[in-house]
């Protein structure tokens, strides 16, 4: 099993945990920010079941039908988990206004205070462990789902505090405040999730700092007279980069693929935690310039 699916079934588990916690608090102490944080935790868990399936899909090699792989599949889910939270968000936020309307009371705050600080624990673990697997593997999702697990942190730490100042000041509008704060915080960071995986789904180059790392490797060559048609995109775990270099007329084509095999090793060294799928064109004249392109 890979590092990604053993994540998404350890993410997975761990809301479920939480959910039934919160849950039953939520329900109990009539705490919106409690109950916020239940329905925020119902979500992760589906979320993280639905990842689990991206990725095993994502992994599946390239065929007759998909000749690149399903690497977009992971930037698919992406954009569906940041809708779900997105909407998560709106139906928190209106729970909030109404307790604030209906001036509901918060029962069971001891009780409270404890899940909320166990949450806070059993989440910050989870969030270490996702962003390693993260940073081993290049997962989109994997990244998706660390970054909403922290979210969840942050949410979890602001109803601590609501809870903490309702003991001692009896001030049930903060419940609400909080929660709807919550509620605003988590739409935030859901469209980021949403645009990296737009971005990926319309093939948006990589982060300009690595084309300048990958255009400095082609003009360092000494050997290569240009280039020109580069072009970088992502998919899933996978790095697409595609070119056309430019060698001298009478440049045997044993130096010339040597030359650019030592390209692709150096674009590859990179970032080694990437699945590089390197496509070199060697052209003896730039075309580029005969066919008005660049």
């Amino acid at each position: 099993m890979s590092p990604q699916k053993k994540a998404t079934i350890v993410s997975s588990s761990v809301a479920a945990l939480l959910t039934l916690i919160k849950l039953f608090i939520g329900i109990a102490s009539g705490s919106v920010a409690v109950l916020a944080s239940a329905i925020d935790s119902v979500l992760d868990f589906f979320v993280s079941i639905f990842n689990y399936f991206a990725i095993k899909n994502s992994e599946k090699p390239a065929d007759e039908l998909f000749n690149y792989g399903r690497g977009k599949i992971e930037a698919l889910a992406s954009v569906i988990e940041g809708s779900i939270i997105s909407v998560s968000g709106l139906y928190l936020l209106y729970q909030a206004v109404l307790k604030a309307i209906n001036n509901e009371i918060t029962s069971y705050i001891n009780i409270s205070l404890i899940v909320m600080a166990i949450s806070i624990i059993i989440t910050l673990m989870l969030v270490y462990y996702l962003n390693k697997v993260a940073l081993e593997t290049n997962s989109m999702v994997i990244k998706a789902d660390a970054l909403h697990y922290k979210t969840d942190m942050y949410s979890n730490g602001a109803v601590l505090v609501s809870l903490i100042i309702i003991q001692f000041t009896g001030y049930e509008i903060v419940d609400a405040i909080i929660g709807g704060g919550i509620s605003i915080y988590i739409m935030y960071s859901a469209y980021g999730l949403i645009k990296d995986g737009v971005l990926i789904l319309l093939d948006h180059s990589l982060d300009e700092k690595i084309v300048e790392d990958i255009k400095g490797i082609i003009t360092n060559e000494k050997d290569v007279n240009g280039y020109h048609m580069l072009k970088t995109r992502e998919a899933g775990h996978q790095t697409f980069v595609d070119t056309h270099l430019v060698f001298d007329t009478l440049i045997t084509l044993m130096d010339a693929h040597r030359t650019s095999d030592a390209i692709e090793r150096k674009i590859k060294r990179l970032d080694e935690n990437r699945d590089w799928i390197i496509s070199i064109h060697l052209d003896p004249v730039d075309d580029s310039i005969t066919n008005g392109k660049h």
